[in-house]
């Protein structure tokens, strides 16, 4: 029996791994449970799998919600304490982080530290802070598992293989709504960038998409994970999307990870490593693919993707520096702020900007976020 602790469990990842662990529940303990303010889901998700303890982000709604979980016999704990506290909890073998933004950095390191193995799926602390994360989880002797659907393939690819006989990791892209697009993308609306034509996902990975800033992201976030150069790294686009990554090997060979597109099979992965458990999910045909394609991103269409090749590059908080602009310009483009095409320039701007740290304290990268936040208002 595994036991975990879920921070996030209210969002899309969240619940696949609440899903995981109905189908597995001989396998699976849930022991703690986080959100930031959807009270109702997280009542729901209580009284199904009696965890012991259960954060509110949100201190008021904490404080309101209490009564009616001490009745299900659940203590509630609140703000960057409680998340620490929740990440800790003592007899807890891994915490699955689905934490959007900054605010999952500190609990994560918590629970690196308390030695517990940590399975990511948002892109911030492997981007932020991803050289430190796993530099302490190595001393700790605990394991930080991708749940990104790209980078659990990578690492499927690349288990049990000699380092030195890795060519390249490729990373695939669906292109988002604008792969095919003729003409220029400045008169883009945010109505029509949240039009991904086959996911549907919160607006701010929409919109990432559409920009390829996504893939800028897995970039880093695979430079990190894997100890490799920038250089080694590619992105395809592969609008099929049933090869999710690649690995070249030295001698022209190629592993592939091929799957049906559904969340739930990275995440299982990432709970049951090292082993492999029956889903219930549709098998991959083959014999009913017709095609598979794959082609180059136009760079100068696309800037985002090369603002994350630089970031990742340069190392020390830029790429702090970058997640925390592109998040301010994403948001000042869903409030019809800037124009779509501004997106990569107030981004750029803020990275030309920054004073760089080589070699930064997570303090250091909390302030860079900080900064970075601040300074991409201003360039609105």
């Amino acid at each position: 029996m595994k036991n975990l602790v879920i921070l996030g469990s209210s969002g899309s990842v969240g619940e696949n791994a609440l899903h995981v662990v109905r189908i597995h529940p001989e396998r699976f303990s849930v022991k703690a449970l986080a959100v930031k303010k959807n009270i109702e889901k997280l009542y729901e998700q209580a009284r199904e799998f009696h965890p012991k303890l259960v954060c509110i982000y949100d201190p008021q709604k904490a404080k309101e919600a209490a009564s009616r979980f001490r009745r299900l016999g659940i203590r509630v704990v609140s703000g960057d304490d409680g998340l620490l506290e929740v990440a800790t909890l003592s007899g807890v073998h891994e915490v699955i982080c689905a934490m959007v933004g900054a605010v999952g950095l500190r609990p994560i390191f918590a629970a690196v530290h308390a030695k517990k193995n940590v399975a990511i799926a948002n892109k911030e602390p492997l981007v932020m802070a991803g050289k430190l994360l796993l530099s302490e989880a190595k001393k700790c002797g605990v394991g930080v598992l991708p749940i990104d659907s790209e980078h659990s393939a990578l690492w499927q690819c690349l288990e049990k293989q000699d380092p030195a006989f890795v060519k390249k990791l490729i990373i695939t892209s669906s292109g988002g709504p604008f792969r095919n697009r003729k003409g220029s993308l400045s008169g883009i609306t945010p109505l029509q960038a949240l039009k991904h034509p086959k996911w549907k996902m919160g607006p701010k990975i929409t919109i990432d998409s559409a920009t390829l800033m996504n893939k800028g992201l897995e970039v880093i976030e695979a430079s990190n994970l894997f100890h490799v150069p920038t250089e080694k790294v590619e992105v395809v686009i592969h609008p099929e999307a049933i090869v999710h990554a690649l690995v070249e090997f030295v001698d022209g060979s190629h592993f592939a990870h091929l799957g049906v597109t559904d969340m739930c099979l990275p995440i299982q992965y990432a709970m049951s490593y090292p082993e492999r458990l029956v889903n219930h999910l549709p098998h991959l045909d083959l014999v009913r693919l017709k095609a598979f394609h794959f082609e180059k991103p136009d760079p100068k269409r696309f800037p985002c993707l090369e603002l994350g090749y630089t970031a990742s590059r340069i190392g020390g908080t830029m790429p702090a520096v970058l997640n925390a602009a592109n998040e301010i310009a994403v948001e000042a483009f869903l409030n019809r702020h800037i124009g779509f095409l501004e997106i990569p320039k107030i981004i750029e701007k803020t990275m030309s900007a920054h004073h760089l740290i080589k070699t930064p304290t997570l303090a250091d990268i909390f302030a860079a976020d900080a900064w970075a936040r601040e300074t991409a208002e201003e360039l609105q």
